[in-house]
């Protein structure tokens, strides 16, 4: 995929056909050439190289792949932050390859939206991710959840919550919370997760969660 012109997603690789928004992209802003080869996928692993068409179509140039899911999938809860610190960090997760985003509020957390702004939030993440996994040429988009609250965050398999002074973290807590920038409330601390430290520095809320999907996914791959 790397050797490709463009990457894209499509919801049927038997029949290739892109979305306006994305043909406007690989048409008008990439510029590509007829003949030029884009890779397609599904979101879900599967993938297969096309060539750019003369007028804009996608034309199969060879079989399907199927990419084996990585594991263990690797998880970063994220307590919801200010402004748009929240979409670089979906974006830096997707480019680093974790499997699944979940925003959750924490008792500390300064951000709070009724029900259908989270709403909006998690759609307009789901977008990011799309976009940043076309970018690294990523085969499976990853899962970015509704906002949750913290003890549902906290009951994924695997869970630790990043800490100053925890544990080294490693593949056997392959869920990662990252608090919000006022830490964690003593009843969150007390909840039973273990505690894992990411860097000798306090991190931004942001900067945690990259740094712990950077460590998760660099140990999978070793």
């Amino acid at each position: 995929m790397r050797r490709a012109a463009a990457h894209a997603f499509v919801d049927d690789l038997d029949a290739p056909a892109l979305g306006e928004a994305d043909a406007h992209h690989l048409g008008r802003v990439l510029r590509l050439r007829p003949g030029q080869v884009v890779t397609v996928a599904d979101g879900r692993g599967r993938w297969r190289p096309c060539t750019w068409g003369p007028g804009g179509g996608l034309e199969p140039a060879g079989e399907v792949v199927e990419e084996v899911p990585p594991s263990p999938p690797v998880t970063v809860a994220l307590a919801l932050t200010k402004g748009a610190r929240a979409d670089w960090a979906v974006q830096k997760l997707t480019e680093l390859g974790v499997d699944a985003v979940v925003p959750f509020v924490a008792e500390r957390s300064v951000v709070r939206w009724d029900p259908a702004a989270a709403r909006r939030h998690a759609q307009r993440w789901r977008s990011v991710a799309r976009e940043a996994a076309m970018q690294c040429r990523r085969a499976r988009l990853p899962e970015v959840g509704e906002v949750v609250a913290f003890a549902e965050a906290a009951a994924r398999p695997g869970a630790a919550l990043a800490e100053p002074g925890g544990r080294r973290l490693d593949l056997s807590h392959p869920t990662v919370l990252v608090g919000p920038e006022g830490g964690w409330s003593p009843a969150e601390l007390a909840c039973g997760l273990p505690t894992v430290s990411l860097a000798p520095t306090i991190l931004r809320s942001e900067t945690a969660a990259v740094a712990a999907a950077a460590v998760l996914c660099h140990e999978r791959s070793a």
